[in-house]
């Protein structure tokens, strides 16, 4: 059961929390993945996307599947996670991608640097009020017409539970409120629902980024 209202923990204990659990767990997690559960939506995506396009997997974890599947569909491969003990994994089962130590809320790379940006399983391990922040971020590196892919899950969460032993950060809004963030971002929406893979529901929003994301007023 997850804990309701994250208690007093600042953001970078959190982001610590996350990273330590998955450098403990992260092959106890990796051997009970149902690695192929997701081809079709790899699949998808890949099509969307132009051949030998520039990807980025945001919250990489091992590897598995997203980037190995995109690699091997041609596609060039740029991971980013928090837990060293991830990157090294999937580094030695994606040898063709990069995978390089990065928060997802302030990424390093270029304007309009991406034809495509996935992050699968991973944002709800950032506190939802950050989530505008992955967003607009998501939306500066992809180019005009890139594509996004993000999924979450599909009911509003937000607190902590033990996740194969270890304390772990759950957290996003109701679908409904992440499909507003998503429009308000400057993207075109593609396909959004649940969708139920290996016995999960997760709520899945495919994108398209269509013009220069909308001025917050203060």
């Amino acid at each position: 059961m997850i804990k309701k209202k994250t208690n007093k923990k600042s953001l970078a204990e959190i982001s610590r929390m996350v990273a330590t659990s998955y450098d403990i767990i992260g092959h106890d997690y990796h051997s009970t993945r149902r690695i192929h559960k997701i081809d079709a939506e790899l699949q998808k995506f890949s099509d969307l996307l132009p051949l030998n396009a520039r990807v980025l997997d945001a919250g990489s974890g091992s590897g598995v599947p997203t980037s190995k599947y995109l690699s091997e569909q041609g596609h060039q491969m740029i991971g980013i996670d928090i837990s060293d003990g991830m990157l090294e994994m999937a580094q030695k089962n994606v040898p063709d991608g990069r995978f390089v130590k990065m928060n997802m809320t302030d990424l390093k790379f270029d304007d309009d640097s991406f034809d495509g940006v996935v992050s699968l399983f991973a944002i709800f391990h950032i506190p939802r009020t950050q989530h505008h922040l992955i967003l607009s971020e998501f939306h500066r590196v992809l180019k005009k017409g890139g594509i996004l892919v993000i999924n979450q899950g599909a009911f509003d969460m937000d607190g902590i539970s033990r996740f194969f032993g270890e304390p772990m950060m759950w957290s996003n809004y109701k679908p409904e409120k992440t499909l507003t963030m998503v429009k308000e971002y400057g993207f075109e929406i593609i396909f959004e629902g649940n969708l139920v893979r290996g016995g999960e529901t997760q709520y899945w929003i495919f994108a398209r980024k269509k013009y220069d994301k909308k001025k917050k007023s203060n």
